[in-house]
């Protein structure tokens, strides 16, 4: 095994790891927070994106989110499908761009489009018809709020990685040198 698969490997595991623990604890409070207060419990939605957020940023390789989301599904298991499921909407921004792009864009666009999904899915079990017009809003605007901040603070703790050398030898070659990614020098280095 090549040492940049074997860093990118070990990456995803760490992050994945770190991920697990935060969704963890997410996962628990969201429970508690759905059967007392189920409307606020969405507004914790973003954190299921955190991790994917931070694997596909900091590396920008095919999958690193998806491989972040099963690794942080094995720590937080009870809440294993949720981990995958969120982590596969912060991956569909840049499988329909088949990899070519990594741009800031497309992970607020993966948050806004799991923002409206989201609601629409979890729809029965939230009783949403039934709710008030205006209450319908709030909750689409809460979960794609909440979505959106999620993604921000796994741009700005991916970058804060970035900046700190950590996993050079993980991330993608040659993108940032044809001018398909979002580095400013060759490989993407800062």
């Amino acid at each position: 095994m090549s040492r940049v698969a074997t860093s990118y490997l070990l990456t995803c595991a760490a992050i994945g790891v770190a991920g697990g623990v935060l969704l963890w604890a997410a996962g628990w409070l969201s429970t508690v927070l759905f059967a007392t207060v189920p409307f606020a419990s969405v507004a914790l939605a973003g954190l299921w994106l955190l991790p994917a957020t931070v694997a596909l940023r900091l590396l920008e390789r095919p999958l690193a989110g998806i491989l972040v989301g099963v690794i942080s599904g094995l720590v937080a298991f009870p809440f294993f499908g949720a981990a995958v499921w969120w982590a596969l909407f912060a991956e569909i921004p840049f499988l329909l761009a088949i990899y070519r792009s990594w741009r800031t864009w497309q992970y607020y666009a993966g948050a806004v489009f799991v923002g409206i999904v989201y609601p629409i899915a979890a729809a029965v079990s939230f009783n949403l018809w039934s709710m008030p017009a205006w209450a319908v809003v709030a909750f689409f605007a809460l979960t794609i709020v909440g979505c959106l901040v999620g993604v921000g603070l796994g741009i700005l703790i991916a970058d804060q990685l970035r900046r700190a050398g950590v996993a050079r030898l993980a991330r993608r070659r040659g993108l940032a040198s044809r001018g398909l990614g979002r580095g400013d020098g060759p490989a993407g280095q800062h």
